[in-house]
This record gives C-alpha cells, structure tokens and sequence, in this order.
C-alpha cells in the first residue's frame, strides 16, 4: 500500500540550525549526533526538525520518519517498531558486488564473485527473501550452519548459480538432505569441519550414490582484533588445524573422493576492525589454498568468510565499534594479495566468496520507540525556608550564592555534603518527612543552577563528568532484552537520536531506561559529534505528543539474539520501499507478539489460563466479593489482555 506523506519537504540540503547546546551556539543537529559521520548519506535532517530517510535509488524528496510512525500509528501498527527499509539493503548488496567489480577491473583479477549471505546474522523471512530476490542478478548465495537454517535456505528462490554453503557442526541428517539437494539444482558446498565430519559424509554419499561438493574450514594461525577475536586463529572453535588438514587430504585421497574438494573457507573474523588484519589473514589463507592446489585438490572458491565491518560511531578508526577502512578499501586489499598469491603460485585465480552479512544487512533496519515518561534530576523550583527548619537545609540552600567560575566543583561539593548529611538526619528519626522533600528539591534546584552554569564554562571539566551522574531518565517503550540484546550482553554501539524536533536544542541529556523490571534495562553509552558520551541529548517532553527514538544500524543479529526478559515479545515488524514523490510503500507488516503466544513460549496454554481465571472470577461472585456485571468486565479485561501487545498501547 503506497502512503504519502503530507508536507513532503524537496529541498535535500536543508540545513537545521540548532540554539546554545553545551556552550556551542549554531551547530548543526547532524553535528550534535555525528549524523554526518555515521548515516552514509541514508538520513537527514530536514527543515523543520524531522529526522528523513534518503532514497539511494535517484534524487527524490526524502521521507519523514516521524510521519512515517503517524501513519502506521493511524493504521494501528504502534510503536516499537522494528522498521526495515528495503532500498537500504540493496544498496548494501550493490555497493559490495561493484566493490568486487572495481578490484577486479583495477587488479586486472580475472576469477569472479559469489557473496553468500550467513542465515544467523537475520533469519527472519522477509530479510532473506529479500537477499535472494536481490540478489539473483549477482548470483547471491547463503550461508546456513544448523539443521533449520538449511530448510529456509531450500526454500528460496536463488540464481542457479548461486552457492548453498554449509558451514557447522552437522550430523548425519543435515549431511542427508545438503547431498540430496544436489539433486535439486542447488550448488550446495558442505563444509568439513573435522575428520569425523567427512566419514559421515564418505558414507553418506556412497550409499546415495551421489559425488557430494566439498568444502574444509581451515583454522588460521593469525588472529584479528576487535570483539570476536576468539573466532580467529589456531584456538577457534571450529575448522581443521594444519595436522588435522592433512590427515583430511590423505583421506580423500585414499576414499578416492579429492576430486570433491573445490572450495577453502577461513574465517578471518567478525567486524574486523583493522584492514591490516584483514591482509594478513588473506595472505596466509592465500598459502594454504595454494599448498592445497599443489596437494591435488581442484579448488575453485576461495571463501574469506566474515570480517567486513559496519563503522557504527563514524570514527573512521580501529575500535570494537568502527573501522579504519570503506567497503571499496577491504575488497582492493582481498583482491590484491589475493592476486598476487596465485600469480606467483601460477594458479587460476579462484572465485572469491565472502559472507558479509552484517555489511549487507545492518544499515537496513531501525528499531523505533516511543519515550512514555521521564524523571528529571534537576528543579527550575526553590523551597521555602521556614523559622523552625534545621539549619543544614538553610546551608544547602546558601550553596546558590557561589554557583560560578572557578567555584563550581565547590559548589557541587558542598551540596552533595550538605544533601547526604540531611538524609542522614532523616534516617536516625531526626528531621520528618517533609523537610527531607523540600532538601531534595533543594538539591535538585541547585544541580539545575550547576547544569546550567557548567554548560556556559569553556572548560568546566571535571565538573562536567560529575554531573552526568545526574541526567534524567527517559522511559522508553521497549525490552533492551528483546530489540538490543547485543547492546546488553556485549555493550555494541548504535547510533541513536530523537526522530523529531530537530530543529530545536534538546537542552535536556538523558539515560534511556526499558520497561522492564531490570535495572540493567538500559542504555547509558552513546554516539554522538565528539565521540561516545553517557547521556543522549533530548528535548523536554510535551503533553500528549509523541517523543520517538530510533536506534540506527540494528539489522545484523539484534531480532535473532532477542530473548523474552519479562515475558516481553517481538514488536511489530514493518518492511518499507521508498517512493519517488517524497512517500514510502509497505510491503510487508508483521504483528508483534501477543501475550497468548509469548506464554505459549514458556509452556502455559493461554485457554488453561483462561479457564482457570473464569474458575477464580466464579468463586468470588459465589462469596459476594464480586457481582455478575463485574464479573463479565474481568473476564473480557483478561481475554482482551491475551489478545494484546506485550508492550504499552495509546492511552485509553
């Protein structure tokens, strides 16, 4: 269904310029969040503070992601909102293969590509029908490494030149059918990942009466940096060592089966931060693929695994969440020393296979949620000092007087000693209640007065660090566990920024909490001009009008890993196409978990639950506590309940 979007702003460079934000006046909102260094060019700020997703396709009028939820929200696909746009990911799948293509013209290379796409990096269906329908003309490929994974891939629609690479540990059913699908049309490579792996397959293959396609994952000795460096090297879970690879080789000879051999797969990594890492791990896959050649194996692919990375913060640099190199820089260097291996081995140059999943797939999704609440460490209010209030508040309260210059870490001092020393009155029973509150809102004022006086001070310092001890708290309507998981169990970086109001400064700086009963339910790291700062910039909120956060870059693993923290399900899943009038296409909407179906997850049956809930509502209205139209009010709250969203709905 096309959906335009009222207001379509043309004009593409419309610059937002933004009020005093920490001392800093006239900067621009795509500086204050590093937009300019992370969105590779896929968003922009438009003129009247909407956050804009840019078509890749042409110069067209870009797309309003606030107006973009209005409308979902009026067809009643409320937030959060995992959001994927289409145009995003086959740029992704167009930038990697003319990458290729370039290296390949400028080396003089003469072997191919064949990208396959690692079905554990997104296994959701609309995800990978996509890849392949995109990817017929590049002849794109996947990559599975379990039993379920494999049924997907057999299910898909690929060119038939495209490779079905089994990686991981198999058994002798998953060996069964990836044989049999040979059979099918499917160029399906079963990758050996030990001795015992092969036997199964010998076997196997010589009851069916079939020549199966061979692949051997090979351990390499060198090791990359960054978050997955235990995937690298000779100390990774899986593949063949260089004594267990030549047991491997006699074997196949002796079976008679070498000639089944054509493809060397080495991991070099995952987000590989570092391209000199990137050449090293090729240059000694390189030595083994020619060893091998000279071995007798008829090697055709040369498959360099993972590793391409996404630069998450845009600092161009060699860190766990950025990279030192472009897409067009890690395919010149491949294809380089790849060439040159070959060349002075004379041999063929072989078709170069990657499975770069998460640089084809991350850029393409957004996760979109709605703030329902805020608590402000701060107070514009002053209490009243009356006659027969202890004197520590009056010394609190004095603090105001040298909130200045070069008194400001004094001053923060001394209300934080005069703060502690009141609770501590209050908890030996020596003030009550009500003194306690005015000296907390006595605190918050001057924390305000000291916001307010730091964001003026050029160098303010130390003080600055201190008082982001005191941000607010913006609730979000979302499961850190569920939609981020990676940002909790690994603390991976994503870019996030309010979706509106962009045109205005957010004077406020805030830690994003979930709604989930866990303290650890949030996010506290963030992205933004001058590198990764503990609080995210926002803008106070407004009564009765949405606030929406989008988390940038979440296609690669988040809607996989998620798990059910507090019994809170998937969102809703919207896949979107861009149009040429400043509108956008939903091709596809997916509902988000109902509470029936996430108890289903954990083994209760949503009717026992009724039924039993019917049984207790029954027993009361038997005792008097309840009355028959009561009675029906429950029993409708509680299937209404079943039927509804984990998550918060609008306001009755």
């Amino acid at each position: 269904m096309n959906i335009p979007l009222a207001n379509a702003v043309t004009d593409a460079n419309a610059d937002v310029h933004l009020a005093t934000i920490g001392g800093a006046t006239g900067a621009r909102s795509s500086d204050i969040y590093g937009l300019d260094n992370w969105s590779d060019d896929l968003l922009h700020v438009r003129s009247d503070g909407d956050l804009c997703l840019c078509n890749p396709a042409g110069d067209t009028p870009v797309v309003s992601l606030p107006q973009i939820m209005d409308a979902l929200a009026q067809r009643g696909i409320s937030a959060p909102i995992q959001l994927r746009v289409q145009p995003f990911l086959d740029r992704a799948l167009d930038r990697l293969h003319n990458a290729f293509q370039t290296a390949f013209r400028d080396t003089k290379y003469t072997g191919s590509y064949r990208g396959v796409f690692p079905v554990k990096v997104n296994q959701q269906s609309d995800v990978i029908e996509r890849l392949t329908h995109a990817g017929k003309p590049y002849h794109f490929g996947l990559e599975v490494g379990s039993k379920p994974e494999l049924l997907i891939a057999l299910a898909q629609s690929m060119s038939p030149e495209a490779l079905l690479i089994c990686n991981g540990a198999k058994d002798a059913a998953f060996i069964h059918l990836a044989i049999l699908s040979q059979k099918l049309g499917f160029n399906t490579i079963i990758v050996l990942e030990s001795l015992h792996e092969f036997e199964i397959v010998h076997r196997i293959a010589r009851d069916l009466d079939v020549r199966p396609i061979l692949g051997v994952r090979i351990k390499l000795t060198e090791t990359v940096t960054g978050k997955w460096q235990a995937s690298s090297g000779d100390r990774s879970v899986f593949g063949l060592s260089a004594l267990d690879l030549m047991h491997l080789m006699k074997r196949l000879q002796d079976t008679g089966m070498i000639d089944c051999l054509v493809l060397q797969h080495t991991h070099l990594g995952s987000q590989v931060p570092n391209i000199m890492d990137v050449r090293r791990a090729a240059t000694e896959a390189c030595r083994f693929y020619t060893e091998l050649s000279a071995l007798g194996a008829p090697l055709q692919y040369l498959d360099l695994g993972g590793g391409l990375g996404v630069d998450y913060t845009g600092e161009r640099r060699a860190d766990e969440n950025s990279v030192n190199y472009t897409v067009d820089e890690y395919c010149a260097n491949l294809i380089e020393t790849v060439r040159y291996a070959m060349d002075e081995a004379s041999i063929t140059h072989p078709t170069i296979v990657t499975e770069s999943g998460r640089f084809v797939v991350a850029q393409s999704a957004i996760f979109v949620f709605n703030i329902l609440d805020s608590t402000l460490y701060d107070s514009s209010e002053k209490p009243d000092v009356g006659p027969g209030d202890h004197h520590l508040l009056d010394d609190l309260l004095a603090v105001e007087g040298y909130i200045c210059g070069a008194r400001l870490q004094e001053a923060f001092n001394d209300a934080i000693y005069y703060r502690d020393e009141i609770r501590a009155l209050f908890r030996r029973g020596q003030i009550d209640l009500q003194l306690l509150s005015r000296a907390e809102q006595g605190f918050l004022y001057l924390l305000s007065r000291l916001k307010t006086e730091a964001a003026k001070e050029e160098h303010a310092g130390q003080i600055d660090e201190q008082l982001t001890g005191f941000v607010d708290y913006y609730h979000g309507n979302f499961s850190l566990f569920q939609s981020l998981p990676d940002v909790w169990a690994i603390d991976q970086l994503h870019p996030i920024m309010p979706l509106q109001r962009l045109n205005e400064p957010p004077i406020r700086s805030a830690v994003l909490t979930d709604i989930t009963c866990d303290s650890d339910g949030k996010i506290d790291q963030f992205v933004l001009k001058g590198g990764v700062s503990e609080a995210l910039p926002v803008h106070p909120l407004r009564v009765g009008e949405d606030y929406y956060v989008g988390v940038f870059f979440v296609g690669a693993y988040q809607e996989t890993l998620g798990d059910l923290h507090n019994l809170f399900g998937d969102p809703n899943v919207v896949t979107i196409s861009l149009d040429d009038a400043g509108g956008f296409d939903i091709e596809s909407e997916t509902d988000g978990d109902t509470i029936a179906q996430v108890l289903s997850y954990v083994e209760y049956d949503p009717n026992d639950c009724l039924t039993t809930f019917r049984k207790t509502v029954e027993r009361a209205v038997k005792a008097g506590r309840v009355n028959a139209a009561e009675r029906r009010t429950m029993i409708t709250a509680y299937k209404d309940s079943l039927a509804g969203s984990t998550y918060f709905g609008a306001e009755r």
